[in-house]
């Protein structure tokens, strides 16, 4: 009898693990038909861009990502554009519909996004912006409609730009670590949250012409799409907009109409046709996603555009994401193999990282270069490494508000000593057959030889860095050492400096790179590498999950304690922006 139970027993939950197995198979497999199921689209339908969210270089949803209902929806920048341009050819939808919220989005980003709604105005369809609360980048964006519209309770973000640092030092004293510091350039300010409590005069000077540079262009595309003078828009900004009435940017033209969303949606049917009881057919982004593009054209001339975006080799790259630089240099070599790939437009979007890793991936460019035109579209950051593995191609387009330039090398290495011993109560002892076979282990102060093999190690990658940049460009060592140093500029003063060729989107690196590939009128694009696909996502839910609840909850802090957590994972040499700055 005692036999039988132990036997129904293990029959009844193997029914029950099987069951749940077969459930959960069906599930995946229903999730994963309908996220592939092509879009319909009805006619006089509108597709919404929901301004509110995050946006990234390149986003692959993770199943069930929609029903983390305590996420901010994320979207890739690839997605948003190629949506824009599917709404301006598909000829059943009238016009766009922006919604206004809490957006985050880089300047660059916003560029592009911004830039793309212009061209699609020239089909002569519509764009009617509306929000109860427009974040400035959401604002930014919406300055192109046709109408902006705005919720008579609502507010609108115009206040101007601001960038922080966060700085550990004082709390590292306290736990008892000192962060040991190797650097070239004088503008190298990834070091300074762990030595200082405030920024240096030079960090200070660099940030604010850039921010200035970004918001001079912020104003301008506004001024162009409102009629207002750059100068209005300043002191509209100084009255900080985001806590005035609504009826006052009416007033300031800064939107057209106060209206509340029923009034809205009753707009737009208006706008497409539709009679007063017709329901307003809308198609969302994940809609767009799955509508499919105009047919490729067949030719056998492909312009390859791969994407390069995260940290190179860095804490991100340890958990599984960013720029893995193994991974990078194998997938452009078989772009250079590949005979029917006469260009590649590399997208960078890279604060940096590694100078190991960033000086692996520029052989690669350069190898590539050799055989095939090489073409670098700058996003919202391509500097350090990321200007690293950009300065090898043939030309370099970037955004006006690109961050880029940032050429400088930084170690940074933790001395514990005081945590381990007087806090925690730990002693270490050993032996050893020579005098610095024992230089790396973690996190102890480093004698006066140990500083000075440092020092010497960094300032060897900064001749190199400066080298590569300098050979890349065409210009003298001397030249590229005057405007280097660590400093960051935009896109727009890049050009100026010859770091960068043209300013410009995507759509005009794409261009460049099939003009100077001899195929402008014949080529067909492909983007590398492929999105991970349904089931490679699900494996990653968890840990992207995890993740981005960390992001969330952490914000700006994110990304300095995930350096520090993973300090013992990646190069020792950094060639990398700071890791918190902020820009509001």
């Amino acid at each position: 009898m005692k036999q039988f139970f132990k036997f129904m027993l293990a029959s009844v939950i193997g029914v029950i693990v099987a069951s749940f197995i077969f459930f959960l198979v069906g599930i995946m497999t229903l999730v994963s038909m309908t996220a592939q199921q092509p879009t319909t689209v009805k006619e006089k339908s509108v597709y919404v861009l929901n301004l509110s969210g995050i946006v990234e270089e390149r986003h692959a949803q993770a199943p069930f990502e929609q029903l983390w209902s305590d996420q901010m929806p994320t979207y890739g920048l690839d997605d948003l554009l190629a949506s824009i341009e599917k709404a301006k050819e598909n000829k059943n939808i009238e016009g766009i519909y922006l919604e206004a919220g809490a957006f985050g989005c880089s300047p660059a980003s916003m560029q592009e996004i911004h830039d793309a709604l212009l061209r699609f105005k020239e089909s002569g369809k519509f764009i009617v912006a509306y929000g109860g609360t427009y974040t400035q980048g959401a604002y930014y964006i919406a300055s192109v409609a046709d109408k902006l519209i705005v919720n008579p309770s609502g507010s609108l973000g115009w206040h101007g730009l601001s960038a922080q640092l966060i700085f550990y030092k004082d709390l590292m004293k306290k736990i008892g670590v000192d962060m040991q510091i190797f650097r070239v350039g004088t503008y190298k300010s990834a070091v300074e949250p762990y030595i200082g409590t405030e920024m240096s005069a030079a960090n200070r000077e660099q940030t604010s012409v850039y921010l200035q540079s970004i918001w001079n262009r912020l104003v301008a595309d506004v001024a162009a799409s409102r009629h207002i003078t750059a100068e209005q828009l300043n002191e509209l900004a100084d009255e900080n907009m985001d806590f005035q009435k609504a009826e006052m940017y009416v007033q300031y033209g800064l939107a057209d109409t106060l209206m509340y969303k029923d009034q809205v949606n009753d707009y737009l049917k208006s706008l497409v046709g539709a009679g007063e009881k017709e329901k307003l057919h809308t198609l969302t982004t994940a809609d767009m996603i799955n509508l499919p593009a105009a047919a490729p054209k067949k030719s056998k001339n492909i312009i390859a555009m791969y994407y390069a975006y995260g940290e190179i080799d860095g804490a991100e790259s340890v958990t599984g994401s960013g720029i893995v630089s193994g991974k990078v240099i194998n997938d452009l070599r078989k772009l250079r193999e590949n005979d029917d790939i006469k260009a590649v437009v590399l997208r960078v979007n890279s604060p940096g990282g590694s100078a190991y890793g960033s000086e692996q991936i520029w052989r690669e460019v350069s190898l590539l270069k050799e055989k095939k035109p090489v073409v670098v579209s700058m996003g919202d950051y391509a500097a350090s490494g990321g200007y690293y593995i950009s300065c090898a191609a043939d030309v370099i387009v970037a955004e006006p508000t690109t961050l880029t330039g940032s050429i400088g090398i930084f170690g940074m290495m933790p001395d514990a000593t005081e945590l381990m011993t007087e806090k925690l109560g730990l002693h270490f002892d050993g032996v050893k057959t020579n005098k610095l076979a024992d230089m790396d282990r973690p996190m102890h102060s480093f004698n006066k030889q140990e500083k000075q093999i440092m020092q010497n190690m960094v300032e060897n990658g900064y001749e190199l860095f400066v080298r590569r940049c300098a050979d890349g460009r065409k210009m003298d060592v001397n030249e590229i050492k005057r405007i280097a140093e660590g400093r960051v500029w935009t896109g727009e003063i890049a050009q100026k400096l010859n770091l960068v060729d043209e300013l410009g989107d995507i759509e005009r690196a794409i261009s460049l790179a099939a003009e100077a590939a001899g195929t402008a009128d014949d080529y067909r694009l492909e983007q590398y590498p492929e999105k991970a696909d349904f089931l490679t996502s699900l494996m990653e839910t968890p840990e992207s999950y995890i993740k981005s609840c960390l992001q969330e909850r952490l914000g700006v802090y994110f990304n300095g304690f995930n350096f520090l957590k993973n300090i013992r994972n990646i190069d020792r040499l950094q060639a990398r922006m700071p890791f918190d700055l902020s820009i509001e």
